[in-house]
């Protein structure tokens, strides 16, 4: 399915509320003036609040990465498939346990991909 393609500025939330910053290696590729993000690139969390109970309190368990499982299947970028606001991903803890889905907020909204 199409939808717009996520770049370097694009706002992306862990689904506990904490920031993304997608950090890329392509320069080559620009929509608005930002880098497109493709799949092999790094997702880095901060600011998530997540918490796990345990006996007597709670475990700070916060997303620290997150990974996009199904990007573009038509649409690459230096042979890597770019990353859609639609595309399905997941956070991670330090300790690589799922945390739950990314959700892109906002990216730009010209360049489509499929």
């Amino acid at each position: 399915m199409s939808d717009f393609i996520v770049h370097v500025g694009a706002t992306i939330n862990c689904p506990h509320g904490g920031q993304i910053a997608p950090i890329t290696t392509n320069t080559r590729v620009l929509v608005q003036g930002s880098p497109v993000v493709t799949k092999p690139d790094t997702f880095l969390v901060s600011g998530c609040p997540f918490q796990v109970p345990i006996p007597g309190g709670t475990k700070p368990q916060p997303c620290m990465t997150a990974e996009f499982l199904v990007p573009a299947l038509r649409v690459f970028v230096n042979g890597n498939p770019v990353i859609l606001k639609n595309s399905t991903g997941i956070c991670k803890s330090a300790e690589q346990i799922p945390q739950g889905t990314p959700n892109t907020i906002q990216t730009q909204i010209r360049v489509k991909g499929t």
